[in-house]
């Protein structure tokens, strides 16, 4: 590689870098907790739940249920595990029947709601968000999304430059980049140790780093940036047909007949006459088209566990009025292109295949991505203390660095102290969760960056937020013990592990935060 080349990539690495940097530090603290939304939300909300919740589910009662408040008769209703939790997604469409009268609104969401299937108590999105919700969405800044769209393209902006100065990193790095992963000099001065640990934990990670940047950048501008223009033009600007197009399974529609159902059913048979035929499917999906009406089908739907495949989905339809099957997917062996292809990134970047054990790795890769942000940032800084450097830009790359130290660091303290403060007074608040968790966390985020911006100074900035987010952490398993009585003993006594893990993280973080606090020294 010549020299100028070598400049080019260089500088636009450095450049890449800085440009994202904050943002890329958000998007991966945010992204490393999401790994975990599943069981901050049990946490949240006191509801564990075992392995396998949804195929034991009493579908029959929800349904009777669901009666006594909404007419069923001939709607189609669909519940959906996404996410691991008691709280399952259910839509129903509009009924087929003309004579039924329902009320209409309800904007973009109606007929969609979540339904606790322990005690079948309704709730809809603003009053069922979660904290696991929050930073899942802050992840790919949907709160940011104040002009249609803006917060998705902000991150799929950043996923393509991130993308881009992972590739150059790496060309830059290549020909000392095995004889400089194992070179950490602690004694040296400061550039020094930060370019070796971001050429170390940068290596570390890079696999992470490089299947992340590929899978966010698709996920984010292939789906809101690329689609647009094709459901415009190939699709005459019809989303249903798109849709269509895109599914990876067949679209099925059954017709309404006039007359009901005349015969007893229960829906709970066909979930089991699935499990008999696929024994080791697990059941995330229920579709009943036409509830109650003399075509009334039942599809039950559900994915491979990870130890028997890596992809697929598959799904049995069956007739109401006579039980039998009328249409089947094998999740194993039917598989298409469209499907595995986005199966395989979905499973990638959301790291769900591989357990806790899988889940932890991923949150540690997470973690050594915002140092690596970190130490690429006070490279910069050394980089251009130099004396050549005219004194205005310096106090200017120093305050740009002071600005972006304050606001990455200080995302760990505020985090905690969000958890907190959600656990023990969000469910008093008679508004919106979202709001009250929204103002919760950017407020806080806010008091904490301008007063540590005040006191100018790097290393007063990672001491406090390091002792304020030791604190704030280890209150998290006391304010959840207080209010909830499932103390870390009493959650390990009873088998509630969503629960548990969640207790067990803050306090790992505390340790390590204490740890870490009694070993810094002032250089």
């Amino acid at each position: 590689m010549s020299n100028r080349i070598y400049n080019v990539l260089f500088h636009t690495h450095t450049i890449s870098g800085i440009f994202i940097s904050a943002l890329l530090y958000l998007i991966f603290f945010t992204g490393s907790i999401s790994f975990l939304r599943d069981e901050i939300n049990a946490w949240e909300r006191n509801e564990p739940i075992e392995e396998g919740y949804f195929e034991h589910i009493d579908f029959d009662s929800a349904l009777n249920s669901l009666k006594q408040h909404d007419t069923l008769y001939s709607r189609d209703i669909t519940f959906s595990q996404r996410f691991f939790e008691r709280r399952i997604g259910v839509f129903m469409t509009p009924p087929k029947d003309t004579t039924i009268v329902t009320e209409k609104g309800g904007g973009r969401r109606r007929g969609f709601f979540y339904l606790d299937m322990d005690n079948y108590s309704k709730t809809d999105y603003a009053s069922g968000y979660s904290l696991g919700e929050f930073f899942y969405r802050l992840h790919f800044f949907a709160q940011l999304n104040f002009f249609g769209r803006s917060g998705y393209f902000l991150a799929g902006i950043v996923a393509f430059f991130f993308l881009f100065a992972v590739v150059t990193g790496v060309l830059v790095h290549w020909k000392k980049i095995v004889s400089s992963f194992y070179v950490f000099r602690p004694k040296a001065k400061l550039k020094t140790i930060w370019t070796d640990a971001h050429v170390a934990l940068g290596l570390i990670g890079l696999p992470y780093q490089f299947i992340f940047a590929v899978t966010g950048a698709f996920l984010i501008i292939g789906y809101t940036v690329m689609l647009p223009p094709v459901q415009k033009v190939l699709f005459d600007d019809n989303p249903r047909e798109m849709q269509k197009a895109m599914e990876s399974q067949k679209v099925e529609e059954y017709a309404f007949y006039g007359s009901p159902l005349q015969k007893d059913f229960s829906l709970n048979e066909f979930v089991k006459r699935t499990k008999q035929e696929w024994p080791n499917l697990e059941i995330n999906g229920f579709k009943v088209f036409n509830y109650g009406n003399e075509n009334m089908h039942v599809q039950v739907m559900g994915s491979p566990k990870f130890t028997d495949g890596f992809v697929g989905t598959g799904y049995q339809t069956f007739n109401v009025n006579d039980g039998k099957l009328v249409s089947a997917k094998d999740p194993y062996n039917d598989i298409s292109y469209v499907e595995g292809a986005n199966d395989v990134i979905k499973r990638l970047h959301f790291g769900d295949y591989g357990g806790y054990g899988m889940k932890l790795i991923y949150l540690i890769l997470g973690f050594i991505t915002c140092f690596v942000i970190i130490s690429g940032v006070l490279i910069w800084l050394f980089a251009r203390d130099k004396k050549n450097v005219a004194e205005h830009k310096k106090r200017f790359n120093t305050w740009l660095v002071k600005i972006y130290m304050v606001g990455c660091l200080s995302l760990f303290p505020v985090t905690a102290l969000t958890f907190v403060i959600v656990k023990l007074f969000a469910d008093d608040f008679d508004g919106a969760r979202n709001s009250f968790i929204n103002k919760t966390f950017f407020w806080t985020w806010l008091i904490f960056s301008v007063l540590l911006l005040l006191k100018k100074s790097n290393y007063f900035t990672n001491k406090v937020c390091l002792i304020t987010g030791a604190a704030f952490s280890l209150l998290i398993p006391i304010s959840n013990g207080i209010k909830t009585g499932n103390w870390p003993w009493v959650s390990y006594a009873n088998g509630y592990s969503q629960i548990l893990i969640i207790d067990l993280f803050w306090l790992i973080v505390a340790l390590i935060s204490i740890t870490v606090v009694f070993k810094m020294k002032r250089k």
